[in-house]
């Protein structure tokens, strides 16, 4: 398998998994961890669940402008490949559009795969591995923030460092809509609520970037979110 066609593979099964609701190791941490981590999910759920039951009464959110209209050059950063994710993969993840692009810079190779959901409701909205813990033998060596400044603001940016069978990757992620950049999966789920409380609408949609990890990949990664958010904030509307 060539570099590219295992680097779009595996860009694939990462965000599948790291996306999907998978039981945290019970030797990993301990009754108080495991009791926090069933508190947070709880709250997930019961956030989702109340904004879902909301949301069934409002039209669903459009994009002002599809995915794919987010330029195929980022900085330095060229589109090389488009990639079409596995019907499997997409049936679970249920994305209203999605998009995911292989870009190039010199030789090096960065993954970018956006999820949008119209209408997030129970079983149609994002997820977090920062909640949803690693298997399937991905190993999670670190894990923190990076920030960046947008107009002339810090925004933090969820950044994970992981690992399988000796490749080690970088992912900075992160949820986006059309009035705010979250990190945090807890803020998220309470946003979600407000939304559907005031404005009448849940959209929003998360954003990964996937590049292999080296002294440059924090750095590159970084730079590419920085001049990729406001062509994301572009397709919610933004002017």
């Amino acid at each position: 398998m060539s570099w590219g066609s295992w680097f779009s593979t595996w860009s694939a099964k990462l965000f599948m998994f790291i996306s999907i609701d998978t039981a945290p190791p019970a030797s990993v941490a301990g009754v108080k961890a495991r009791d926090g981590r069933f508190f947070g999910l709880s709250f997930c759920l019961a956030a989702t669940l109340i904004a879902s039951a909301l949301a069934d009464r409002r039209t669903p959110d459009t994009l002002a402008h599809p995915l794919d209209t987010i330029d195929r050059t980022i900085g330095e950063w060229t589109v090389a490949e488009q990639q079409t994710w596995p019907a499997s993969i997409v049936d679970i993840l249920r994305p209203t559009s999605y998009m995911s692009r292989t870009y190039t810079r010199q030789g090096r190779q960065l993954n970018l795969f956006i999820a949008y959901y119209a209408q997030q409701r129970a079983g149609e909205s994002m997820h977090s591995p920062s909640v949803c813990l690693p298997g399937s033998g991905w190993d999670i060596v670190s894990h923190g923030t990076t920030d960046i400044r947008l107009d002339g603001k810090p925004v933090a940016l969820n950044q994970y460092r992981v690992q399988n069978s000796g490749r080690r990757m970088l992912v900075i992620y992160w949820y986006q809509s059309r009035n705010r950049i979250i990190t945090n999966e807890y803020l998220g789920k309470l946003a979600l609520l407000k939304d559907a409380l005031t404005g009448g609408y849940t959209s929003g949609s998360i954003v990964r970037i996937l590049l292999p990890d080296d002294a440059a990949a924090v750095q590159e990664g970084a730079d590419f979110a920085r001049d990729l958010i406001p062509q994301v904030q572009l397709c919610f509307g933004a002017r």
